[in-house]
């Protein structure tokens, strides 16, 4: 009989660890998503920026990007999205390609697809920074 009372709080604890884990988690997800809502992308100034190959990264949990960017005489040539976390925001990997083609940041984030968008500009820019480039 003991054992059993063992067994049946031993299960309880375990249960109440986990959805104590599982609300942290989507706290955490909730503040920075909330965060990353509000977070502007500042366009750069691509004169500085050096030819060649660069990568850049961002994160706010639970989306995340890398991205690899090709400069070439101070415009963007090429965008690579290496890797994407992105839950529903799979639509948004049209990013890279709007931001090749319009040679700017300043690219409208893909409906639907907010959080995804922003994380993949962030990255993008990130690389553009290692480059060289400069926010304006």
């Amino acid at each position: 009989m003991k054992k059993r009372y063992l067994v049946l709080n031993i299960v309880i604890v375990v249960l109440a660890v986990g959805v104590l884990t599982v609300k942290i988690l989507f706290s955490k997800a909730e503040t920075e998503l909330k965060q990353l809502a509000n977070t502007e992308i500042e366009n750069v100034d691509m004169s500085s920026a050096e030819d060649g190959v660069y990568n850049g990264s961002y994160s706010a949990f639970p989306v995340s990007a890398e991205v690899r960017v090709t400069i070439k005489d101070h415009k963007i040539e090429k965008i690579e999205l290496i890797k994407h976390n992105n839950g529903q925001g799979e639509e948004a990997e049209i990013i890279p390609d709007m931001v090749t083609e319009a040679q700017t940041l300043d690219v409208d984030s893909v409906s639907g697809a907010t959080y995804s968008s922003k994380v993949i500009l962030k990255a993008i820019q990130n690389a553009l920074l290692n480059a060289g480039a400069e926010t304006i």
